[in-house]
């Protein structure tokens, strides 16, 4: 057995499985983000960030907007929801909320959005990184911004 190894936990009469750890991209080694080490510039974007990486391991489910599992704009609405900030549910409209923001100057708390057209969302952690739900079979977890084509970003709060 590894670090990739499911351990069951016998819940009542049925079963569930712990998730996979996160991993930075496939073959990497796990990313270890701890809330308390990103520093968001204001009080909302540290709840959306806090709220995010609270959610790391769940289970990517397309169309659900958590607390269970989360595809990659429920994620994001869901957080900043946490904050106060309502968020429509589809990466594409998210795109057109908020200031846009250069990616020289992003920080903890900026959506960061992926594709042409876009079609994925994450929150930005800072040092190169986001929290996100990645796709079908996957679960949150934190990522390199250059892991995908980046397309622009914005700020909310």
């Amino acid at each position: 057995m590894g670090r990739r190894a499911a351990i069951a936990l016998t819940v009542g009469a049925g079963m569930a499985l712990t998730p996979l750890p996160a991993l930075a991209a496939p073959a990497a080694a796990p990313v270890a983000v701890q809330s308390a080490a990103v520093v968001a510039p204001t009080a909302a974007a540290q709840v959306a960030v806090d709220t995010a990486l609270a959610q790391l391991g769940k289970p990517y489910v397309w169309g659900a907007a958590g607390p269970n599992g989360f595809d990659c704009s429920g994620l994001t609405q869901y957080a900043y929801g946490a904050a106060g900030i309502g968020l429509p549910h589809s990466s594409r409209m998210q795109a057109g909320v908020g200031a846009l923001v250069a990616h020289g100057d992003l920080q903890p708390g900026d959506l960061v959005f992926f594709y042409s057209p876009i079609s994925h969302v994450g929150i930005y952690i800072g040092n190169g990184q986001m929290v996100h739900a990645p796709t079908s079979g996957d679960v949150v977890k934190v990522t390199d911004i250059g892991y995908m084509p980046f397309s622009g970003a914005r700020r909310l709060a």
